[in-house]
């Protein structure tokens, strides 16, 4: 048998990983299967993304609207980076490792099926979400819906767990964990919102509408679908300069705070949006009734 790996002694600042000096490629050789599947899926829809760029700059077309290639590029990409973003930080989580992997894959799989069933509507030239001309495509936007559902699931039951216990890894790594998690149920919770707000219109009669009705709510769903990445990353970058612990635990605060500030302006702006909006929208409804 191959001899044994002996486990490095880390200090408690590195936690279960090492943290001053350690690279990326560290984390991936420390992985297990179902956790590097996950990285490399996270980089398969990224690719994906990346692809429909390509696609939008050589096929042309509106980048707004609810037929674009604008879709499957930024689902590809953003569904690929938090795929990436979660498995990565879930690591950082005290929770048994079956469990963690076990999540990570359903997560894994529901980011898969969110952005093929996104991708191949934009293939079609029908719209994704809202969509219920067609019994396939009833079927694909409540599908789209029902993956949404899921993800929130499986999402929370991370940010429970970074709340139950405190995550391990260097200074500022929980702060920044429970504060990721937290903003990224927002990112969710808004997206739960636009979905059903479209849904409810569509199913009303007022397919149009329901395309145009969710915007304002887009630039909160943006600016939180990210902390997840941003905030341990910067934990993760501040191991790698001379600062001592004290001053990076507080520039993670700092930094913390800044995305706070930067959720709640968009959640005011989306307020305000709305209810500058939501007369026009009345007056859409009753004029297409």
């Amino acid at each position: 048998m191959p001899p044994r790996t002996a486990t490095p002694q880390l200090t408690p600042d590195q936690g279960r990983w090492p943290g001053r000096g350690a690279v990326p490629w560290a984390r991936w050789r420390a992985a297990r299967g179902g956790e590097r599947l996950c990285y490399a899926t996270g980089a398969v829809l990224v690719a994906s993304g990346l692809f429909h760029l390509g696609v939008f700059a050589v096929d042309g077309g509106a980048w707004e609207g609810p037929v674009s290639w604008r879709k499957p590029f930024t689902f590809g990409l953003s569904f690929g980076l938090t795929l990436i973003a979660v498995t990565w930080v879930a690591s950082y989580l005290r929770m048994g490792a079956r469990t963690r992997v076990l999540l990570c894959g359903a997560f894994a799989a529901d980011c898969v099926l969110e952005v093929a069933g996104i991708t191949l509507q934009a293939w079609r030239g029908v719209p994704s979400h809202f969509n219920m001309e067609t019994p396939f495509n009833t079927f694909v936007s409540l599908s789209l819906a029902v993956g949404g559902a899921i993800l929130v699931v499986i999402l929370s039951a991370f940010a429970v767990a970074s709340f139950l216990r405190e995550p391990e890894g260097p200074v500022g790594m929980a702060q920044a964990l429970r504060a990721g998690f937290a903003i990224l149920l927002i990112a969710l919770l808004s997206g739960a919102a636009m979905i059903a707000r479209g849904v409810v219109l569509t199913r009303t009669g007022h397919q149009e509408a329901g395309y145009h009705s969710t915007g304002f709510l887009k630039p909160l769903h943006g600016v939180s679908l990210h902390a997840i990445l941003v905030l341990p990353a910067l934990a993760w970058l501040l191991t790698r300069t001379p600062l001592d612990r004290e001053a990076r635990r507080k520039t993670v605060a700092i930094a913390v705070g800044c995305y706070w500030v930067a959720v709640v302006g968009a959640g005011l702006w989306a307020i305000a949006a709305y209810c500058t909006a939501s007369c026009g929208t009345t007056t859409i409804c009753t004029a297409s009734s």
